[in-house]
């Protein structure tokens, strides 16, 4: 589920990225943007999981879908008014983060559309949080491969025989999220009919919801930083930086599928008062999380020389995207393990310590270094150098926590 939103702007980079510089910068500019309501998805999925794991742990499933009633109701919510923001503000937050008004013009249109799909997108992600609480994993990955496999059927009719162009890779996110949303939303009043929101649960989410929302909005800096300094470099810069930046978003968010299966486990483990079972699936997802990685790390290497190619011909785009790829490839082993223990720590309910070394990781690390290499005017490599930084302080502090064992505090709710 959490590598939805990637591979739905994975697929139309591949797409667009044919028609030209442009409408490539303007889905890098548009596709970082959307990534805002990817991260309250994110946000949605990760705290109804933990909460709803716990809960049926204890033996309690009807609470536990009550967790997935009230994160449905908040999703639906925040994505219409998304959707409604997106439609006066997105001219001046594609302005703000383009090099050029060409650039921004193109992504602002692109963004008009695609927000239209956010109700459905944040839905899918409650949908899929309480799910996995309550150990159904079958439905959810149909759910979500269904509507991926809709959008990339759909794009490159509605970019090119329909003649739409960039417009129509929008359209077709839309569609593919508004089913996907469709079918969490039934799923849900099939499984229940005790479907009025709750305003005390709701503020429950919300109160374990501000920690991740803190530690997100960490992420959303570092990543809008980002694709602004890269834009300043010129298009066939931002062009190789959405390339690999929606590769490492695609890869680092698949090989949080451990991460889910932590969270779920993790959660119900504690919430039956058994710390040792808890303990005994980080170690293993951990493990797991790090061979992941590094078999996505193998497979980008042997493809150094082609995989840009797919995006686009264009050869400047060729030459930024090696000086991104190092970094790209070194990275993931490292992210596969953070990525497991964020997994870990978010079932365990102890996101107060991801919050604070996240924003440790961010001021510390990201951020100055995308700056300075701003100032310096040190291209891709010296964005790239920041976003390693920012892992690899995440690598150490959260590992360090993992080893200490404080986070495993059982309990039906934390």
């Amino acid at each position: 589920m959490l590598a939805a939103e990637p591979l739905y702007v994975l697929v139309d980079t591949a797409v667009v990225g044919h028609l030209g510089r442009i409408p490539l910068a303007a889905i890098a500019v548009s596709g970082t943007v959307m990534s805002v309501a990817a991260w309250l998805g994110t946000l949605m999925a990760y705290g109804t999981t933990g909460r709803a794991a716990r809960r049926f742990g204890a033996g309690d499933r009807q609470s536990a879908v009550a967790e997935g009633v009230q994160a449905s109701w908040l999703a639906l919510s925040t994505g219409v008014l998304l959707a409604i923001l997106a439609q006066f503000f997105a001219r001046p937050l594609a302005g703000l983060l383009a090099g050029d008004p060409a650039t921004a013009d193109a992504a602002a249109g692109w963004l008009k559309i695609a927000a239209l799909g956010a109700p459905g997108l944040l839905l899918a992600a409650a949908g899929n949080g309480w799910m996995r609480g309550v150990q159904d994993t079958r439905r959810p990955l149909i759910f979500v491969l269904g509507a991926n496999v809709l959008s990339a059927i759909l794009c490159p009719i509605l970019v090119y025989p329909v003649g739409w162009g960039l417009h129509g890779s929008a359209v077709a996110n839309v569609v593919a999220q508004s089913v996907s949303g469709g079918l969490f939303l039934y799923a849900l009043i099939r499984e229940t009919h005790a479907l009025r929101p709750s305003p005390q649960v709701i503020v429950d989410q919300l109160r374990l919801g501000r920690d991740l929302l803190i530690r997100g909005a960490a992420f959303q800096a570092c990543f809008l930083s980002a694709t602004a300094v890269a834009s300043r470099f010129g298009a066939e810069a931002v062009g190789a930086h959405q390339i690999a930046l929606q590769l490492w978003f695609f890869s680092a968010l698949a090989l949080d599928a451990v991460a889910i299966a932590a969270q779920s486990l993790v959660g119900a483990a504690l919430g039956a008062g058994d710390a040792g079972a808890a303990r005994d699936v980080a170690r293993r997802v951990t493990i797991a999380g790090g061979l992941a990685a590094i078999v996505f790390a193998l497979l980008a290497t042997a493809g150094h020389d082609r995989i840009p190619g797919w995006f686009t011909p264009d050869q400047g785009v060729h030459e930024q995207a090696a000086i991104v790829w190092p970094w790209f490839i070194g990275l993931l082993p490292f992210a596969g393990i953070v990525y497991a223990l964020d997994g870990v720590l978010i079932g365990a309910g102890d996101v107060r310590f991801l919050r604070n070394a996240t924003l440790l990781a961010a001021l510390l690390g990201f951020l100055p270094m995308i700056w300075l290499a701003y100032g310096l005017e040190l291209g891709l490599g010296g964005v790239w150098a920041g976003l390693g930084l920012f892992i690899l302080l995440r690598f150490v502090t959260i590992v360090v926590r993992w080893r200490n064992g404080r986070w495993a505090v059982v309990g039906a709710v934390r």
